[in-house]
């Protein structure tokens, strides 16, 4: 078995660039992708100022990584500009042509992700590899079951192999490439909208290989719908210690992408009997007896939270009912109480403040923890 490198390093090009390692011995790193295509404007003025704002935003909710979808030339060309004016690690997502990359490594980017099903003849691949060796740059192998190389689509077709024995022939077939090249700094990503085929492709790309994972479930869905999808995969894999960096793929905002990746790991952290990283909200669903919105509170407090650097447990409760008793484990909590909140730490009243006057009284609590 060949030994790709253990942890790798992505990032860090340049003074006051962010570096996230992920591998062995390291916390699961996160990422998302950008929703929209990128264009000169983008990153000019205004614009920019904001673009630049929500992406460090995503950097203190626990994001480390941020891939763009980089369709030619141009396209390489600004996200090169925006990786200049940023400190996150951005990852070009590259597809059908290999000069894409090649300019794209013309800048501080910190990662390149290629699908071995459209990038084109293997000289065309060492090229890539030979450039992002010589800058320390790691690459990415996708393989996705809908960009099969059109051999392995053939036998699938065919009903010779299924998508899993062809999703992990895809990728062994690439690492052979970067094995000739002696390209050890990457990782790999087997991606199927079905939730039992992409566990059964990492499980088997672990057995086969030593590569480090990238997992997910692509093309997964809306929120509630893509999360649930790729809470059962994600969960199944990470608590077989299979996975080194997730992207939660959802029709929805980058912001709940990161969210859900926070919670699922957690989840397999607690299951583990181990202490969650980060803020933990709990909130009750809401009823006839509350006197307090909870739902449009958890909203407007929902990525401030997930930025805090603390690790502590948030209960947003109705009613008395759900409140200090039911949520006595929190570290902080409000509930409405008639035409007041109550705000409480550990079942004990700490604060009563009218509901006008619940974010304040929440913001100065939250300080103290």
């Amino acid at each position: 078995m060949t030994r790709f490198c253990e942890t790798i390093k992505i990032g860090g090009r340049g003074e006051g660039k962010d570096v996230v390692f992920v591998g062995k011995g390291v916390p699961i790193a996160i990422q998302t992708m950008w929703k929209d295509k990128l264009t000169a404007t983008d990153v000019e003025g205004e614009t920019g100022r904001g673009l630049i704002d929500r992406i460090e935003g995503l950097s203190r909710m626990g994001c480390g990584l941020l891939r763009f979808a980089v369709p030619d030339l141009e396209a390489a060309q600004v996200l090169g500009r925006l990786a200049e004016m940023v400190s996150m690690p951005l990852v070009a997502d590259i597809h059908f042509d290999y000069r894409i990359a090649l300019r794209c490594l013309d800048f501080p980017i910190a990662k390149i992700r290629i699908n071995p099903g459209n990038i084109g003849k293997k000289a065309n691949i060492e090229r890539v590899l030979e450039k992002a060796d010589a800058k320390g740059v790691p690459i990415r192998i996708g393989v996705n079951a809908g960009s099969l190389p059109h051999d392995l689509r053939f036998k699938v077709d065919a009903g010779e192999i299924d998508c899993v024995e062809a999703l992990t022939q895809a990728a062994e077939r690439e690492l052979a490439v970067f094995e000739a090249f002696r390209f050890f700094n990457a990782l790999v990503s087997v991606k199927a909208s079905g939730i039992a085929d992409t566990i059964k492709a990492n499980r088997l790309l672990k057995q086969r290989t030593d590569v480090l994972l990238h997992v997910g479930v692509t093309e997964a869905g809306p929120l509630v719908a893509g999360t649930v999808r790729n809470a059962a995969a994600l969960f199944t894999l990470l608590s077989e210690d299979i996975g080194d960096t997730v992207r939660v793929s959802l029709s929805d905002t980058v912001e709940n992408e990161v969210i859900a990746a926070r919670e699922i790991i957690n989840a397999v952290a607690e299951s583990r009997r181990l202490q969650p990283q980060g803020i933990t909200i709990t909130s009750c669903p809401r009823c006839g007896r509350a006197s307090f919105d909870t739902h449009s509170f958890t909203q407007r407090w929902l990525t401030r939270l997930y930025a805090e650097h603390k690790t502590a447990t948030i209960a947003v409760m109705g009613c008395v009912v759900n409140g200090p008793g039911e949520a006595r484990h929190a570290d902080l909590g409000i509930t409405g109480a008639g035409d007041k909140v109550v705000l409480f730490r550990h079942g004990k009243i700490v604060k009563t403040a009218a509901v006008s006057d619940a974010d304040a009284a929440f913001a100065e609590e939250l300080e103290k923890l």
